[in-house]
């Protein structure tokens, strides 16, 4: 259990990452100490906390597709940690080490200035980070996907792809056509929960773009979305993995499980079958592993998570407690196995671990975590989604109502401009101009800013 509060010393509470986890739990924090009467002293005048987070908002991951598609303005799903709540301390910075005998952190601030933050509690949600596996050529050629930046990259690259096709049209034959098709054929690595959506709303994006340019009837407008597992979303219930790749197969994209690329080229990918498909996008959704800080804090961890116990604690360090996919959180609900890394249970985490803290100050009880699943919802892009809200299962526009009602609930600000963006999306034609963000970027997924981490291992998509 945390060290109690001793009156007259005060207490500096130390949260390393603005997502899912950590944003919840700095609000919730934030709540409790100062709305929540002590059963022990601890003003909260003396508690501070402090937020670490490179990025001054919150980003909502999960509506980062309709970004890339064009659907959504990149603000919406940007929400400014400024206005997280009272007594909260934001510090704009990348932590990379801890001190955890002297109770510090060390980060590096946006414009590469060292620092120091000392803590009493430090709560480590940073999160995960993209996996670029040793594959050949993808660091150099493939897009990935996973900040704002990223997304509006994408979008760029679609469109610029598809007007490359159309000013080919009325060009020597043969050679035209061939690189028309390379233009107009996309490959998605990964067919998780990402990779799906993106695979979706590129494909919608696309035909759009397609539609505009009279040169370009007829011409296939090719989707290939790959991965090693047997179905898409592996990870979901089977029903949402079927509903998708029906969706997905009727408006023809190529869903090849069990397959992956064995190198990427600027003329197109290799798969793993042998077949050579010539493209100038790789899009690159294989999946994630706990951020690198976990590695070097010297603790234990389980696979690859740090290892905390059923109250987020660390063991053996009771001012150190972590959540969300950088941790390995027992799932009480499945004894011996630990939570999925999903949005879900970072979000449910950060506020338990925040009522835990509170409780160690004299707010309330100290609790263990434990979950309920509330079902996942997959958006296809139109009208149509998967759902299985507490278990049932959904398509069509029911699935999406289902799925726009809970992001609109989930999200903690922009509802009302999101769903402004949504029915003007309903009603007007899609804005489909480029805004010039390839000229400025280098190819490729190690491009600064680029969101994917080195993974020398191997893995599956």
């Amino acid at each position: 259990m945390s060290e109690p509060f001793h009156p007259g010393h005060p207490q500096q509470i130390v949260i390393v990452g603005g997502g899912f986890a950590g944003f919840h739990a700095a609000r919730t924090l934030s709540r409790l100490v100062n709305r929540w009467r002590p059963t022990r002293p601890a003003p909260a005048s003396q508690i501070e906390i402090v937020l670490i987070n490179p990025m001054d908002y919150f980003l909502y991951l999960p509506l980062l597709p309709e970004v890339a598609g064009g659907i959504l303005d990149p603000r919406r799903v940007a929400v400014p940690l400024a206005d997280l709540g009272s007594g909260i301390r934001l510090i704009p910075g990348t932590v990379d080490e801890v001190d955890i005998d002297s109770r510090q952190v060390g980060l590096a601030d946006p414009e590469g200035n060292r620092s120091t933050v000392p803590y009493d509690q430090l709560l480590l949600t940073v999160g995960s980070v993209g996996k670029l596996l040793p594959v050949p050529g993808v660091a150099e050629h493939a897009l990935g996907f996973r900040s704002i930046g990223e997304a509006l990259t994408l979008r760029d690259h679609l469109v610029g792809q598809v007007e490359l096709a159309a000013a080919a049209v009325g060009a020597p034959s043969g050679f035209a056509q061939a690189e028309r098709d390379a233009h107009c054929t996309f490959v998605v690595v990964g067919a998780g929960y990402t990779g799906t959506e993106v695979a979706a709303h590129g494909q919608l994006l696309t035909q759009a773009v397609a539609r505009r340019h009279p040169g370009l009837r007829g011409q296939p407008i090719r989707w290939l979305l790959l991965d090693t597992a047997p179905r898409v979303l592996p990870e979901l219930d089977p029903h949402l993995s079927a509903t998708a790749s029906r969706v997905l197969t009727r408006r023809g994209v190529e869903v090849r499980t069990g397959t992956t690329i064995q190198q990427a080229a600027d003329d197109g990918v290799l798969l793993s079958d042998g077949e050579f498909v010539p493209s100038r996008s790789l899009i690159w959704c294989v999946g994630v592993r706990p951020d690198p800080l976990v590695g070097d804090l010297g603790l234990p961890t389980a696979a690859g998570r740090l290892a905390v116990d059923e109250y987020l604690t660390v063991p053996g360090h009771p001012e150190i407690l972590a959540c969300g996919d950088a941790a390995a959180v027992p799932d009480l609900t499945r004894p011996g196995q630990l939570t999925a890394m999903t949005a879900q249970h970072a979000v449910r985490q950060g506020r338990r671990a925040a009522a835990n803290l509170a409780a160690s100050l004299g707010y309330g009880r100290r609790r263990p975590y434990r979950h309920h699943d509330l079902g996942f919802t997959v958006d296809l892009g139109g009208v149509k989604a998967a759902a299985n809200p507490a278990g049932v299962r959904l398509s069509g526009l029911a699935a999406k109502a289902v799925t726009r009602g809970y992001h609109l609930t989930a999200i903690p600000a922009n509802k009302t401009r999101i769903a402004a963006d949504w029915l003007l999306e309903a009603v007007l034609s899609r804005q489909v101009v480029q805004l010039g963000l390839l000229a400025d970027r280098d190819p490729g997924l190690g491009w600064p800013g680029a969101s994917l981490t080195p993974d020398t291992r191997m893995e599956e998509s």
